[in-house]
């Protein structure tokens, strides 16, 4: 169980506590509060996370609004709220206003340690790709389109690559690199950009090809930040784990990626094959130049 999930469900058993202490069953409660009976059971068993107002009209019914319950409830919300957050309630400003969070939380981390086997890491993103991914999050999560900001705002992030103050260690998957996120002319660009950043002296970064055994299933990709802060995306959030516990077991698997990883030229062989593989399916440039208008 992760950290969030023991904080979601003590912050349910709390709220469990005062309804019993109160008197109320939960079908009295959810009837008073206007809201299904499962919502009770869901908040109560740590499956939903409870909005403010849902913790204050839930004190409000069972007699404690106002009183120091319910600032103690609302601060444990909060916590929770920075440890899940979810990205339609991340993002409801859009995803320019998230870019510049990220952008503060790398300006106090020196060293980076990254695993990523679905995407290009935002931080190696060319323009063409980050515009693909942010298109794809906007349209699935139906947040607002600041689209050219956002793209904007992760290019100027990418800045920090040249702070020989920090030290970065991505890995990536060979399956990253063949999802079609993207057209393959972006692609192509992309796939030269990961090339260019192996000759970063502060960079180092591996390919995972097709041809390495793990030794630990690749879940998920995330980010560990100078030992202190682990940052996962899921589907439906973003979560901050900072539990020692969290922490050892992600650099634990970090080393088991970075272990059967490849680097230096051998990183770069992967890279510009999968560059060839890419330009043959591009039209014949010079086919094309000659090509007479019927």
């Amino acid at each position: 169980m992760t950290s969030v999930q023991y904080e979601r469900e003590a912050l349910g058993g709390r709220l469990r506590e005062l309804r019993k202490r109160s008197g109320l069953t939960g079908a009295t409660l959810a009837e008073r509060l206007g809201w299904p009976h499962s919502k009770i059971s869901k908040l109560e068993n740590g499956r939903q996370t409870p909005s403010d107002s849902d913790v204050r009209g839930w004190c409000r019914e069972c007699g404690t609004e106002g009183v120091r319950e319910l600032e103690g409830l609302l601060a444990s919300l909060h916590t929770l709220d920075a440890r899940y957050a979810e990205w339609r309630r991340l993002l409801r400003g859009g995803a320019r206003g998230h870019q510049d969070d990220i952008a503060a939380v790398n300006a106090r981390t020196r060293v980076f340690l990254a695993f990523e086997p679905s995407l290009v890491p935002g931080l190696l993103q060319v323009g063409s790709y980050a515009r693909a991914i942010f298109a794809e999050a906007i349209a699935n999560l139906g947040v607002p389109n600041d689209i050219d900001d956002a793209v904007a705002a992760r290019m100027s992030r990418q800045h920090i690559l040249y702070d020989q103050s920090k030290r970065f260690h991505i890995i990536v998957t060979e399956a990253a690199l063949r999802y079609r996120l993207c057209p393959p002319e972006v692609m192509l660009a992309q796939l030269d950009r990961l090339i260019s950043a192996t000759a970063l002296t502060n960079v180092r970064l591996g390919v995972i090809g097709f041809r390495a055994i793990y030794t630990r299933v690749p879940v998920h990709g995330f980010w560990i930040l100078d030992d202190r802060l682990v940052q996962v995306e899921t589907l439906s959030a973003e979560l901050n784990l900072a539990q020692p516990q969290e922490i050892e077991a992600y650099t634990a698997a970090f080393r088991r990626f970075a272990a059967i990883a490849s680097y230096g030229a051998q990183a770069r062989a992967i890279l510009t094959g999968l560059m060839d593989e890419l330009r043959a399916e591009l039209p014949d440039e010079r086919e094309a130049a000659t090509e007479l208008p019927s």
